[in-house]
């Protein structure tokens, strides 16, 4: 039997005193129990894309990619059971138990899971209180910070059968932490609870509130910003509120749906690497309210002020955003998403992804010409002008472009050796001078390349950009089990990174899981559609289709990749292959034309080193008239 070792978040669940229950009456605690699943359970577990593994009698193994989907289950699980549990004496109600781990599991080829991740879950959720989730600290980290529920320490713990000592943490469901100081004395902010909060299905709000922004301390007028002390004078670099989005679609009753976008989207700023992102309680304090974005900058601190709007007509919503600039007034970008209605939560979460995505690269746009006028950068300023190069140059990187790019992140690094952006950003630019041939041989690129990223990650694992690097780079090195291991825990931080899906999509396709990678690349384009470099995931896309055997698909992926910027040697050479195993040879050999210009050194010995054996890829190459030397 085949297994594949990879690393997810895993959630186990139990009911309470199941064996009382069913020896006082059997058939209807199992006919509850049912019920339960099918309206309750199951559709929450599918919501934030679990994979229910197996059923455990009363209690189910649940694979998640993020422990942040875990958790946002599990908490909506237990209050929908709170719910459902009103009214009902004591001994007849049913409560779970359960426990979250992120850890290495082996996955066999039948799907189930085996090895310590699922073992310590199991563990956890055996000394979970009724009602309570159990957290490993490994899980705990992952969204430490973002909780609006009491947690309990529970220390080093010894769980039953588990060597060393697991370091615990529990949240108590329904019992919220305390109320965060108001933002000024002459502002009133309620607690941040289901009770204090306007849905139209409690049930489900719990789960979105129990994600929170960076703690403001504006009582006396400080933010903590990376562990100091500062004013609001000195703003964070990419410091951002998100104002509530407005609902314009005369419903008052829709106003949950635009404050979970508002909510979900303040969470996912909060992600990128030294943001720094109001608290939505603050942000809610101006809800309702006309006011220039330039001084709600003043008040805050912050430069720059994205707001929107929801709107929903009949089958479809229309979520407009726009980024302005505090300072200036100026807006900086717009955009407009619609969508058909069918989930409204899978709605919400799709809109946000998109929404954190593409404003990921516009605060970075800002920030780089921003900094270009400064005289003395500091790292930061230094890092954010290399990523800025980068998306410049995505679709058509030169060996120029990319020494321009890596001169801004050896400066950041000059500076602070420590900068976690710098060490993956260099480690990039290393990873595409071995992708287009440019590779120097007196250079280590597994230390270069896995080194740094490695680095980044251990000094900033919530980081999602190189686990990308090592992914790509491992892959590439036709090591694609490593790379879709190395995706994967990207995508257990932040499952919304659309160039990890990609970077999945081409592990796949070296493994020859063709299905699988266009579903990947095609998650990437769906979270970010405008992407810079979007034109390399055709690129993924045309080499599945062509693993398929699907050529007119194939042309039409590495025409696109072409189209949209990226006329690099890989994407006529999919070109040329396609046309070529589908008999249009002079447009094959027009296209291999073009991929020898760009690569003056490709032959079928270069691209049998750069890509599994496939026969499609040598024959095409042969039909179109490569040599093999």
């Amino acid at each position: 039997m085949s297994e594949t070792r990879k690393l997810a978040a895993i959630l186990v669940a139990d009911v309470v005193g199941y064996s009382r229950l069913a020896g006082a009456d059997e058939d209807r605690i199992l006919a509850r129990l049912r019920a339960l699943r099918s309206d309750l359970i199951d559709p929450i577990v599918a919501v934030h894309h679990g994979r229910i593994v197996k059923r455990t009698g009363d209690g189910s193994i649940i694979e998640f990619r993020s422990v942040v989907d875990a958790v946002r289950c599990a908490i909506e699980i237990q209050n929908g059971l709170i719910e459902r549990n009103v009214g009902l004496p004591p001994e007849k109600r049913i409560e779970f138990r359960v426990g979250i781990h992120l850890g290495d599991v082996v996955e066999e080829s039948d799907g189930d899971l085996m090895g310590d991740g699922v073992n310590i879950a199991a563990r956890l959720e055996g000394i979970a209180k009724p009602g309570a989730i159990c957290l490993s600290e490994q899980a705990y980290w992952q969204v430490k910070g973002r909780l609006d529920l009491k947690v309990t320490d529970l220390g080093q713990t010894q769980l039953k059968n588990i060597a060393e000592p697991v370091h615990v943490y529990s949240l108590e469901v329904g019992q919220p932490t305390a109320a965060k100081p108001a933002p000024s004395a002459n502002a009133t902010v309620k607690p941040d609870t289901p009770a204090t909060r306007k849905s139209v299905w409690p049930s489900r709000w719990p789960a979105l509130a129990a994600l929170a922004g960076l703690l403001l301390l504006a009582a006396g007028g400080w933010y903590v910003l990376g562990g100091r002390l500062t004013k609001p004078a000195q703003a964070a670099h990419l410091s951002v509120v998100v104002l509530p989005f407005a609902n314009l679609s005369g419903d008052p009753s829709q106003d949950y749906f635009a404050d979970g976008i508002t909510e979900n989207l303040t969470t996912d700023l909060a992600r990128i690497r030294d943001s720094f992102v109001i608290a939505r309680n603050t942000a809610f304090t101006y809800k309702g309210k006309s006011l220039d974005a330039k001084e709600i900058g003043k008040e805050l601190g912050v430069r720059y002020v994205l707001e929107g709007s929801v709107q929903r007509d009949g089958a479809r919503v229309r979520v407009n955003a726009q980024l302005i600039d505090a300072e200036s007034g100026a807006h900086l970008w717009a955009d407009r998403f619609e969508e058909a209605v069918a989930d409204l939560f899978k709605l919400q979460d799709q809109v946000v992804a998109r929404l954190a995505n593409t404003l990921g690269y516009e605060l970075i746009k800002a920030e780089a010409q921003r900094d270009e006028r400064i005289a003395h950068p500091d790292a930061f300023d230094l890092t954010m002008r290399g990523r800025a190069l980068e998306m410049r140059y995505a679709q058509e990187p030169t060996r120029e472009h990319t020494n321009e790019v890596r001169a801004m992140y050896e400066r950041a690094l000059a500076i602070d050796p420590n900068d976690a952006s710098a060490l993956a950003g260099e480690a990039n630019t290393y990873l595409v001078d071995r992708a287009f041939g440019w590779a120097d041989p007196d250079v280590d690129y597994d230390a270069k390349i896995v080194g740094q990223a490695d680095r980044s990650i251990a000094i900033s694992p919530d980081d999602p950009r190189p686990y990308f690097v090592k992914s790509v780079y491992l892959t590439n090195s036709n090591h694609p089990v490593e790379g879709l291991r190395a995706a994967d825990a990207g995508l257990s931080v932040n499952p919304n990174i659309a160039n990890l899906h990609a970077a999945r999509g081409l592990a796949d396709n070296y493994l020859g899981h063709f299905e699988q990678g266009i579903s990947e690349v095609g998650q990437a384009m769906r979270l970010s559609p405008r992407d810079p470099f979007i034109g390399n995931w055709h690129s993924f896309a045309a080499e599945a289709e062509l693993g398929l055997g699907r050529f007119d698909a194939a042309i039409e992926e590495a025409n696109k990749a072409i189209d949209a910027g990226y006329r690099v040697f890989l994407s006529y050479s999919m070109l040329a292959i396609a046309y070529a195993l589908d008999g249009k040879l002079e447009e094959a050999k027009a296209a291999l034309a073009e991929a020898r210009r760009l690569n003056p050194k490709l032959t079928i010995k270069l691209m049998r080193e750069r890509y599994p054996d496939f026969a499609w890829v040598s024959d095409g190459l042969r039909k179109a008239g490569l040599p093999e030397q």
